[in-house]
């Protein structure tokens, strides 16, 4: 676990004195993502769960899958986006304000919303239509910049992607509220030992 952890994400920062209100707010960011993770049907099952900081992170919930899989469906993208908000619900429910802990999730889940709505036609109001290209570079440009539909298409994308990531924001925020007492639990857990393996937060 360490060896992957320090590939995917860096090496402990152990000399990083942090305070006890920031190491609480990662520890409750963290949570958010494990309980969400854990009550979403198709999600990976959390494998480990710190509030070490690594590289840019302040924590990690790290999940694995059980078995390699090369298709990925609406459901369990969908999914993704639940579980990427977790964090940034659980500040919200739990400390009563947002960090800026959450924007790499935050851009993760909105490019997942967006890939499913204009580029994989997994939006019934555009229908099986590309909107997004694979975004080749040709003579210093990219083309990705340059759109290849309306404004009206445009407008209309911008709108289901919201709608998307709002819809998971709800689900996501119902999932941490009927699971307040576990998620606080493991909250105490992480502020006194710093870490969690899979097998224990199970």
């Amino acid at each position: 676990n360490e060896a992957m952890m320090k590939i995917m994400v860096g090496p402990e920062k152990k000399s990083r004195v942090a305070l006890k209100r920031d190491l609480r707010a990662t520890a409750i960011h963290e949570a958010g993502h494990a309980i969400a993770m854990f009550h979403l049907p198709t999600h990976d099952p959390v494998r480990q769960i710190s509030i070490v900081p690594r590289g840019q992170a302040l924590g990690i919930t790290w999940s694995q899958p059980k078995e390699d899989s090369t298709h990925l469906t609406r459901n369990q993208m969908y999914e993704q986006i639940v579980s990427l908000l977790g964090g940034r619900v659980a500040e919200e429910l739990f400390l009563g304000d947002i960090s800026v802990g959450a924007s790499n999730d935050i851009e993760r889940a909105t490019k997942l919303a967006k890939d499913m709505v204009a580029r994989y036609g997994m939006c019934e109001k555009l229908g099986t239509v590309s909107y997004l290209d694979g975004g080749e570079v040709f003579i210093g440009r990219d083309y990705q910049t340059t759109k290849s539909y309306s404004e009206k298409t445009a407008a209309t994308i911008d709108d289901e992607v919201k709608a998307l990531i709002d819809r998971a924001y709800d689900h996501c925020r119902k999932l941490l509220s009927d699971n307040s007492e576990k998620l606080m639990e493991i909250v105490e857990y992480l502020l006194e030992k710093e870490s969690m393996t899979g097998e224990q937060f199970e």
